[in-house]
């Protein structure tokens, strides 16, 4: 385990989104920049490996040989690849949590006035009523709203 005092400078980046995609950026930069030497390297390695023959060899031996380093490589290569993927995910992720956490106090004010609109419902204003939008033959309670039907099978019959 590391100290705290090297892990100070890391609490700053880690309290703010932008510093803390700022940081993985740079991480990523570097491992991309690993990932291309590494390719390099799995390229000149499987050069010089498949043609290592020895002396006795049958045609497709140093091929054989050469197989369980090129695995090798080329699983580190992709696990590399993962990593930089996963590291541009977590820059999102980390973006999308501080938008939720500042959009928060407003949706609770927002949740907080409609709970408070529950329990007293005069401060609720009905909407205006209009003559045409109501069906006729259907007498409603003045000021509420609740003489339209509720549903359809409230409505009345009109023969055709």
């Amino acid at each position: 385990m590391s100290s705290t005092a090297d892990e100070s400078p890391l609490r700053g980046v880690a309290q703010s989104a932008e510093a803390t995609a700022t940081y993985l950026t740079d991480i990523q930069h570097a491992l991309m920049d690993i990932g291309r030497q590494l390719e390099t390297l799995q390229h000149e390695t499987r050069v010089h490996l498949r043609g290592t023959h020895v002396k006795g060899d049958r045609w497709k031996e140093a091929y054989l040989r050469a197989l369980p380093v090129e695995a090798a490589m080329k699983k580190t290569i992709r696990d590399l690849k993962k990593a930089v993927d996963d590291l541009e995910r977590v820059t999102f992720k980390r973006r999308a949590h501080q938008e939720k956490v500042n959009a928060l106090p407003a949706i609770r004010r927002e949740k907080q006035l409609a709970k408070a609109r529950k329990k007293n419902p005069t401060q609720i204003q009905a909407a205006p009523r209009n003559s045409a939008e109501t069906p006729q033959g259907v007498s409603g309670a003045a000021g509420m709203g609740y003489g339209n039907p509720a549903a359809i099978h409230d409505m009345k019959r009109k023969s055709a």
